[in-house]
């Protein structure tokens, strides 16, 4: 699927939709992607902050799509483990950016070539407007030549 069409998808998938999860870029190779969290009435906690399974969510399949896009066909992608490190209380808008480049992508190829797994953590910040962090999340993401490739 082309990169803006999969952007107004998943910005109308109603588990985004209705958290306030909006992905506002993708590049059309999908290695710099931009996600928003809006708050709104009915996606905030009991203190008015942003619910920590919203920030959480807001970059739970990114990684993991990026790596699919790129690496192809050719390799078994999926999310292995993840955790959230919550920094400060999150209000207004907050966003994390995923940029995955070519030098990664060789790398992945490299280690997974020989058909063995490889689990590989990546990390996010979750930045609010005023550039402050909100939560640091951590995915990790298991890369696997299909046996049919080896």
């Amino acid at each position: 699927m082309n990169a803006t069409l999969f952007r107004h998808a998943i910005n109308l998938w109603p588990p985004y939709l209705f958290a306030g999860i909006h992905v506002t870029a993708i590049s059309a190779d999908y290695r710099a992607i931009r996600v928003e969290l809006r708050q709104r009435l009915w996606n905030v906690n009991y203190v008015r902050t942003h619910f920590g399974g919203n920030l959480f969510s807001m970059t739970d399949p990114f990684w993991m799509l990026a790596l699919l896009k790129n690496l192809g066909p050719a390799y078994f992608v999926w999310d292995k483990a993840g955790e959230i490190e919550f920094i400060k209380p999150g209000k207004a808008v907050v966003f994390a950016e995923f940029k995955l480049s070519q030098a990664l992508i060789d790398e992945l190829r490299q280690q997974a070539s020989g058909g063995d797994k490889v689990l590989r953590w990546f990390e996010n910040e979750i930045i609010d407007a005023q550039g402050d962090v909100v939560a640091r999340v951590r995915k990790q993401v298991y890369i696997r030549l299909k046996p049919d490739q080896r």
